[in-house]
């Protein structure tokens, strides 16, 4: 039972999540890591979302990331601790996440009441976040709030993040989707990474990505051409209303006021960083 309207999860969840990812397609990140000696430009995602549970192997990465291979997490950790602590690298994720912000949304922005206004709404649904089962959220719970309101904002908006994607790889292992076939199926509905961005970030073959599809098709999940079938998008469909259900805590807390707040407050920034080219363009897509 809920007292939000249908999708108000998910709603919230689609405009606040972006404001927390541009980091990681931003150069900022790179330059930071750079300037503490660290030179290998394909550990920089891994190190910046890892750096919460310290000096952890490629192991607890491959695990709690997902859709990785494990050869590539293998390929950067724990090599990368030698180079940059966890701490350091929180750090230089933190300064980089504030001219990321700072240059996608301008000063103003950043120093507005409505700025502070979503800090305080999305803290405010963290508190009612569960450690339990969720290593990802429970490691970056445990890092204090920065003081700056759009930092605050960014860090409750990982928070979010993690909590949300940890309780979604319980939905998929339950569904028996392993991490290509999560890729792809995602894709198919197209709402997924562009197979271009799978196989250049993620560190699969285009022999393994074919694979997986066929393992789609051979459970009735994916057609001929690609497309879903019914059985496949109604899987998609119960796994992300399934996500929703094991999300719904913080914004059950935030209420349903607080919760369309968040999201129209947090839609506007989105919206603004998008426009100033937040994300590449051919992100997203079925080919």
């Amino acid at each position: 039972m809920t007292s939000l309207p249908e999708r108000a999860v998910r709603r919230c969840h689609a405009v606040v999540n972006p404001l927390h990812s541009t980091v990681y397609f931003a150069p900022d990140i790179a330059r930071e890591f750079e300037r503490l000696g660290l030179r290998d430009r394909g550990a920089d995602y891994f190190v910046s979302r890892a750096a919460a549970f310290g000096r952890v192997g490629a192991g607890t990465v491959t695990a709690t990331f997902y859709n990785f291979k494990h050869d590539l997490v293998a390929r950067h950790l724990p090599a990368a601790w030698e180079v940059i602590s966890p701490e350091a690298a929180l750090e230089a994720r933190l300064r980089a996440a504030d001219s990321v912000l700072r240059r996608l949304l301008g000063d103003d922005a950043l120093a507005s009441e409505e700025m502070a206004e979503a800090a305080e709404l999305a803290l405010r649904a963290t508190e009612a976040c569960s450690r339990a089962a969720r290593p990802l959220y429970a490691a970056h719970a445990d890092l204090p709030v920065p003081e700056a309101p759009h930092l605050a904002y960014w860090h409750a908006a990982t928070l979010l993040r993690e909590h949300r994607g940890d309780g979604h790889l319980m939905t998929l292992v339950s569904a028996g989707l392993d991490p290509v076939e999560a890729l792809a199926s995602h894709t198919a509905s197209g709402k997924g990474m562009s197979p271009k961005w799978i196989l250049r970030t993620r560190g699969w073959s285009a022999e393994e990505w074919e694979a997986a599809r066929e393992r789609l098709r051979e459970r009735g999940l994916l057609a001929a051409d690609g497309e879903l079938t019914q059985a496949g998008t109604d899987l998609r469909k119960a796994l992300e209303d399934e996500t929703d259900r094991l999300d719904q805590a913080p914004y059950e807390h935030l209420g349903a006021a607080g919760v369309a707040r968040l999201t129209e407050l947090a839609g506007a920034f989105t919206k603004t960083a998008m426009e100033a080219g937040a994300f590449p363009a051919d992100l997203l897509g079925k080919r």
